[in-house]
């Protein structure tokens, strides 16, 4: 043998599974690749797994010490591989609330049939940590030791007194690839600085903050999991400060002349749908072909919404939240369904939306004073996702339970963009589409006519959901009635107009579908509400007015209802619609401009 293969070491098996183990950790951010989805910040990511590593390798010494650290990554790396493989995105602070707020029984029910498929890949990945401990107890030549390791932690010590220095009294802002660096800084971006010493420092200068921002540690792995777990825990905090303010609230509601008759209520809460393109109101094209054909279906032609935010328009939908109050966070009453439970009802809140983060968190305050509240969205909102039929399943279960007072709410994720990841093939009707186009350049107005037909498509497939949980509703034959309307609508690049989705000051965003079904039975029971519906169908009306006829379906009463808001009562009368549209405006009393059809207040007449 030649002397130089003789004087080399070769890696012991033992060290070689124990660091290609490790390494197989590392790549999974990289497994986006293989999906033919790009690696944003890589780079960074790469850079923070190898310090990461050092530190905690440096810490410990050696991976026996620390091995039982990566316990949560081993058993969370099938959960990780599969978000990745069919959603585009891991585990996130949305998932993480699914787990925690998932009973075993419910999550039996979800998995179904592949429920054993889990368990087997569950026990091959504690077998695989199990043979790696083994390996790491069993040898010490993996030990970090020597002067290197001094130096190390003396780096990670300086480190850390920076990042405490920062986290302290704030640091120069870091832009962000999605932002420009002339953005102001944003409360919570850590530019400010907690200040709970009161000391009288300065700031950390620029050039003294690390160059990677929080977003990469997230999307790192193994140990990005323990930020996500930080980032869920800042959410249920902030989940709670807002609960907080509402804690002691009741409406000392009750159904006067309450009996034992079963009776289903059912809001449906739309997404991003346009009133305009449902053939139920006048669209040339059939999007609505089935529930067209619906004999107790009243269609609710003049509803707007108060401003085109999920997170800001629901909370007006379900609660008695004021318009002109919906851009302050938090609201120091209960929603609607607080209400109901005071009345008897059992009450579930079945969403595919997201639970957590800026956008969710103000609506998931309210959907967790149901009895009942699931989350059922494993992917996102621009990213792959369940589609909206993924509540069928807990919505039977629903139906299906003892109590005969139910009330249920559907808050689907309709047709938020990407449109074409929010219906199946066979809904792909009018084409071309961006149907199979997994990142389409929705700020590129070429692709208008693909986008609008897309949108078509999503209302096309909204209406078969519909039409399959009022299926359900018409077979338990029990008095039952549903109220949809959608949160805001859309702007779609119309005429020459060049903006286009939602958070504009247009009509196409403020005018939403609504409609209200109801049995025969609910019709035998409530003949008047019935005969108000009818008599007010063409009413204006306002997302204000729900949270008022949502009890009124169910003739609950509480000490200063306001049953002029309610249009299935005979004192019903109406009031002003404002609309976030460059200051609050009176949408009755306003002009519409050019073809994005701007909401502008009318300025008032001179006195002479």
């Amino acid at each position: 043998m030649p002397p130089l293969l003789q004087n080399l070491r070769w890696p012991r098996p033992a060290h070689l599974f124990i660091l290609l183990s490790y390494l197989a950790l590392s790549l999974v951010p990289w497994i986006r690749i293989l999906l033919d989805n790009p690696v944003r910040d890589g780079w960074q990511i790469l850079g923070i797994e190898i310090a990461a590593w050092t530190a905690v390798w440096a810490v410990f010494k050696r991976p026996a010490y620390f091995h039982w650290l990566l316990i949560p990554a081993f058993m969370a790396l099938p959960t990780e591989i599969y978000l990745l493989a069919f959603y585009g995105q891991g585990i996130s602070t949305h998932h993480l609330g699914i787990l925690a707020e998932t009973s075993p029984v419910e999550a039996l029910e979800f998995l179904g049939g592949t429920v054993w498929t889990m368990l087997a890949v569950m026990a091959g990945v504690a077998a695989w940590w199990v043979m790696t401990f083994r390996a790491a107890r069993q040898t010490r030549g993996l030990d970090w030791q020597g002067a290197s390791r001094w130096v190390a932690l003396a780096l990670l010590g300086g480190f850390a007194l920076l990042a405490a220095y920062a986290w302290e009294f704030g640091a120069g802002k870091i832009p962000s690839a999605s932002a420009s660096a002339s953005a102001p800084a944003q409360a919570g971006d850590g530019s400010r600085g907690a200040h709970a010493t009161g000391w009288p420092l300065p700031p950390l200068p620029q050039w003294a903050r690390p160059p990677v921002h929080f977003k990469s540690f997230i999307d790192s792995w193994p140990f990005g999991l323990a930020a996500r777990g930080i980032d869920f825990y800042r959410e249920r905090r902030y989940l709670a400060q807002l609960n907080e303010t509402s804690r002691h609230f009741r409406f000392g509601a009750d159904q006067p002349g309450a009996d034992d008759v079963p009776e289903t209520i059912v809001l449906v809460i739309g997404e991003s749908s346009r009133q305009d393109r449902w053939s139920l109101f006048g669209y040339g094209r059939e999007t609505n072909p089935l529930l067209a054909r619906e004999a107790n279906l009243v269609p609710l032609p003049d509803v707007i919404t108060a401003v085109s935010a999920t997170r800001l328009s629901v909370p007006v939908i379900i609660s008695r939240k004021p318009a002109r109050q919906s851009l302050k966070d938090g609201f120091s009453e209960k929603s609607f369904i607080t209400a109901y439970k005071e009345a008897g009802f059992r009450t579930w809140w079945l969403s595919n939306q997201i639970s957590f983060g800026k956008f969710d968190t103000p609506v998931s305050v309210f959907a967790r004073e149901a009895d009942v509240v699931q989350f059922t969205n494993l992917g996102g909102f621009s990213d792959k996702s369940t589609l909206d039929e993924v509540l069928f399943e807990p919505l039977r279960v629903a139906m299906a339970d003892r109590t005969p007072k139910k009330l249920i709410v559907l808050h689907t994720l309709g047709s938020h963009w990407n449109y074409s990841q929010r219906h199946p093939q066979a809904f792909d009707r009018w084409q071309p589409s961006l149907f199979g186009i997994d990142k389409p350049v929705y700020t590129d107005i070429a692709i208008k006519p693909r986008l609008n037909n897309s949108y078509d498509n999503t209302i096309l497939y909204t209406d078969w959901f519909l039409a399959q949980v009022l299926d359900r509703l018409k077979s338990a034959r029990q008095p039952a009635a549903l109220l949809y309307v959608a949160d805001h609508g859309q702007t779609l690049y119309d005429g020459a107009c060049r903006i286009a989705f939602h958070g504009h000051n247009t009509q196409y965003e403020f005018r939403v579908p609504a409609f209200m079904w109801y049995s025969e039975q609910y019709g035998d029971r409530y003949p008047d509400k019935v005969r108000q519906l009818h008599r007010h169908r063409k009413a204006k009306l306002a997302t204000e007015n729900m949270f008022h006829t949502l009890l009124d379906m169910a003739d609950i009463r509480y000490p200063a209802d306001r049953l002029e808001w309610s249009f299935l009562s005979p004192t019903f009368k109406r009031h002003t619609r404002w609309v976030d549209s460059y200051g609050w405006t009176d949408y009755d009393n306003a002009t519409l401009k050019g073809d994005c059809r701007e909401v502008i207040a009318k300025k008032p007449k001179k006195r002479r």
